[in-house]
């Protein structure tokens, strides 16, 4: 064997070692960060309101793949000056009190998460031009039910039908309800938002947006028309974007307009958690009861039988139930 290979010299044969500094498993306290919310997203871009100033922001590295939505409450270290040309950046999400969720379809396993911390659903459909989808009603009811948050019914273009017939579906659910008209009065819908952080959303060309100029004139949104020939409404807004009410007290978040509303989140049995008054009508019911209406030995069954319920409460949910187990695209 060559000299060369002795037991004086095995640091020729040791891996050479990186030159790096330790981990450490400390992590950043970011004491120094300021309370911000999220105005709208734009292509991983985050338009912040923080002391009512806009901030442009983007997420940090340690938060990972966790999503920030509008709506979110959150904690930006960084330029917070909000010169032109600045960036912050958000290096935690406040736990959120609610989450509107839907999926693409409803057996699609992914959610998406549309905004968070609102505490109503404003579901906003026409009355005509285009025609109401009480499917896709029900079905954003259905989400706001299982998101904790209260639904409120807005029908517009009231000049072009009676709202009477829509109306008779919903009543009784128990779903309060407002209606305008182009031009109309608008102090009953200010009165059911005041105070609250609500949430818009319905199918293309209903006059989301228009209604949104209506309550506050500085929004400036885009508004569609309604095609001719297919009846749907042209999509005008691309994203969800928070605006305050002029009187400050409250909040609209605009969505952009949707066809399909996906409940593969919501689980049917827990449904009737939503209707109290009915739930406690099904504590004998079989193992399994899903409280549908081919369900054998029901106890919405026996409690209509025993003028207990109100048969049309009880259809009527059953109609989300419904919506629940349907096609998503409406």
């Amino acid at each position: 064997m060559s000299n060369r290979y002795t037991d004086h010299d095995q640091e020729h044969y040791e891996r050479p070692r990186r030159r790096t500094r330790p981990r450490t498993k400390d992590r950043p306290t970011y004491d120094d960060a300021v309370p911000g919310v999220v105005v709208t997203v734009d292509r991983g871009r985050f338009t912040l309101l923080i002391d009512g100033r806009t901030v442009m922001a983007m997420k940090s590295r340690p938060l990972g793949r966790k999503g920030v939505v509008v709506g979110d409450r959150v904690r930006v270290v960084g330029d917070v000056s909000g010169v032109d040309g600045s960036l912050a950046r958000i290096v935690e999400v406040v736990p959120r009190t609610t989450t509107l969720r839907r999926t693409a379809d409803d057996d699609d396993p992914v959610e998406r998460v549309i905004v968070s911390n609102a505490d109503q659903l404003v579901v906003v459909t026409a009355l005509a031009d285009p025609e109401p989808r009480p499917r896709l009603i029900d079905r954003a009811l259905v989400a706001a039910f299982d998101a904790g948050m209260a639904p409120l019914l807005c029908l517009t273009k009231a000049d072009l039908a009676d709202p009477e017939v829509l109306l008779a579906t919903y009543r009784s659910l128990g779903v309060p309800w407002v209606v305008t008209e182009r031009g109309g009065d608008l102090g009953v819908v200010r009165d059911r938002l005041r105070g609250r952080t609500s949430v818009f959303v319905g199918h293309s060309g209903v006059g989301k947006s228009t209604l949104v100029n209506a309550l506050i004139p500085t929004a400036n949104r885009d508004v569609g028309i309604v095609n001719a020939v297919t009846g749907r409404g042209r999509h005008t807004s691309t994203s969800a974007y928070l605006l305050e009410l002029p009187d400050g007290d409250g909040w609209i978040i605009d969505t952009p307009g949707i066809r399909s509303f996906g409940l593969a989140h919501v689980q049917p049995e827990e449904l009737i958690s939503a209707f109290p008054d009915l739930e406690e009508m099904t504590e004998d019911c079989p193992r399994g009861c899903t409280h549908g209406t081919d369900e054998p030995e029901c106890g919405l069954d026996v409690a209509v039988t025993d003028g207990e319920a109100d048969p049309d409460r009880v259809e009527s949910f059953r109609r989300l139930l419904a919506a629940r187990e349907g096609a998503a695209d409406y």
